[in-house]
C-alpha cells in the first residue's frame, strides 16, 4: 500500500493536509519586538525618595540598532515605500518634541497656529532655515545627513524640537516609563546606540555597545542614562542673539 493510498486510508490524506496547512514558517524579521527599559539617572532625583524616583519622566530617549552582520544590513520587508513624517507647529510648540527618521526622509512642517512661524536649524545635523510662513502653510525638509538636528522658531523662543536621523531601520523611542520596543529586528549582532537631549555626548558615547539578538534574547534589560545636571533649554535666535521680548503696550493713566 502506498503512503497516500486514498482508497484505503482517506482520513490519512485529510490529516496530512491539515498538518501541512498549519505549519507556519516565521518570516525573517517578524519575531517578537526587541524591548528594553531606559532609566534616567539624575543627581537631583537620586536624593529623593524611592517613590519619587519611580515617577521620573523617561520619555523621548532614542535607541537604534545598527547591524554588524552583512545578512542583517539589508532593508526589512515593507520599507520600499518610505514613511511620511510630520512635525506640527501648534500652540507655540513642536509636536512631537523628538522625531526619529531614517536618513533621507522628508519631514513636513505644517503650521496649525493662527499666526506666523519659522523653523531653523543651524547646529550639527541638517542645517536649514524655512523663513516665515503663515497659518495653514506647510514647508518640508529632507534630512539627508546623519545626526541630530536641533530645531527652533525664530519668533517664539519657547519652541524647540529635535530630529534624529539614523542609518538603520531598527529604532525606537521611549515612553514616559522608559519602555522601548523595536519591531521586526532579525536575529544577529548589532551595535546599540542611545541619544537623550538631557545627556552629555560623552556619557551617551559610553552607552554604545554590541548586543546579540536571538529568539531567546530579545529583552535587553534596563539601561541607565545619565542626565546632565547643567542642562538648559535656553537658546539664541538664528542670528546668535537673544530673543527680543514682546512689546508691552503702554497706557496713559488718568
Amino acid at each position: 500500500m502506498g503512503m497516500f493510498d486514498t482508497a484505503r486510508k482517506p482520513g490519512l490524506v485529510i490529516a496530512a493536509c491539515i498538518v501541512c496547512g498549519c505549519t507556519v514558517i516565521p518570516a525573517r524579521g517578524q519575531d517578537a519586538a526587541v524591548t528594553m527599559r531606559m532609566a534616567v539617572r539624575s543627581p537631583a532625583v537620586a536624593k529623593q525618595e524611592k517613590s519619587a524616583r519611580a515617577a521620573v519622566d523617561a520619555s523621548d530617549i532614542v535607541v537604534w540598532l545598527k547591524p554588524l552582520d552583512p545578512v542583517t544590513r539589508s532593508e526589512p520587508e515593507g520599507t520600499a515605500n518610505p514613511k511620511k513624517f510630520r512635525l506640527v507647529q501648534h500652540n507655540k510648540s513642536f509636536q512631537p518634541h523628538v522625531l526619529v527618521v531614517p536618513v533621507g526622509s522628508v519631514v513636513d512642517f505644517p503650521n496649525h497656529d493662527p499666526f506666523f512661524h519659522n523653523v531653523f536649524s543651524l547646529f550639527d545635523g541638517k542645517r536649514f532655515d524655512l523663513g516665515l510662513y503663515e497659518a495653514g502653510a506647510t514647508n518640508s525638509v529632507r534630512f539627508d545627513r546623519l545626526g541630530v538636528s536641533f530645531l527652533f522658531c525664530n519668533i517664539h523662543p519657547e519652541m524647540s524640537a529635535v530630529v534624529v536621523a539614523v542609518d538603520t531601520p531598527y529604532y525606537g523611542l521611549s515612553d514616559r516609563k522608559g519602555s522601548v520596543a523595536i519591531q521586526n529586528v532579525p536575529d544577529g549582532r548589532y551595535e546599540l546606540h542611545v541619544w537623550y537631549e538631557r545627556s552629555l555626548p560623552e556619557d551617551l558615547k559610553n552607552l554604545t555597545h554590541a548586543v546579540t539578538i536571538s529568539s531567546s534574547s530579545r529583552e535587553l534589560g534596563t539601561i541607565q542614562v545619565p542626565e546632565n545636571p547643567s542642562f538648559t533649554s535656553a537658546h539664541k535666535n538664528k542670528y546668535g542673539q537673544d530673543y527680543t521680548p514682546p512689546s508691552v503696550p503702554s497706557y496713559s493713566h488718568p
